[in-house]
């Protein structure tokens, strides 16, 4: 089980149940997924379509590399827009175009040849488990005043805040969760 860990007392009702339903949601699934052979986990469902472990290890980069550009970002950038109605719509479009039917592709660094042809179970979980600690922490020690701020771009719909990126993960995964669970099924 995969809990929340740190402490967030300065960061605001929404974004604590956020990082609690992106846990939630990963636990769940984990669970779910246990329970099948690393054989059926690591078979495409089709040709030139994704395993359930490319699918978990595509989630994983998504969060990942998000992280790793708003922590780039911060490092020389000083000076950013504060989030506004724009940003608030651009936020719902994204969350309008994930929970469409339609498929979109990938950015390159995470699909494709980024993705392992096989890959174990129990260490795509270590290390989906890992990589949401390092979320956690990371936005542990973000300044407050960045809270509100568009630091995160997203590569469809452009600057969001931390909320925004938070709710593109959320919004992402269960996209995806849907089609690991149709590989598994297949």
């Amino acid at each position: 089980m995969f809990n929340f860990s740190g402490d967030f007392s300065f960061m605001n009702t929404h974004t604590i149940n956020q990082l609690k339903k992106l846990n939630t949601d990963l636990n769940d699934l984990l669970d779910q997924l246990k329970k099948y052979p690393e054989e059926r986990l690591n078979r495409p469902p089709r040709e030139n379509a994704w395993s359930a472990l490319q699918t978990m290890h595509h989630l994983i980069l998504a969060e990942k590399y998000s992280v790793q550009y708003v922590r780039k970002k911060m490092s020389f950038e000083t000076k950013f827009k504060k989030v506004n109605a724009i940003s608030n719509l651009r936020a719902f479009g994204m969350n309008t175009y994930l929970g469409s039917p339609f498929k979109f592709a990938a950015p390159e660094a995470i699909s494709g040849e980024n993705l392992p042809d096989k890959s174990s179970f129990w260490e795509t979980a270590k290390n989906w488990k890992e990589q949401r600690q390092e979320l956690e922490k990371f936005l542990e020690d973000l300044p407050t005043e960045m809270w509100d701020k568009e630091i995160y771009k997203h590569p469809a719909v452009g600057r969001l805040s931390f909320n925004g990126m938070l709710s593109f993960f959320h919004a992402h995964f269960k996209r995806h969760r849907k089609q690991i669970m149709k590989a598994v099924e297949y």
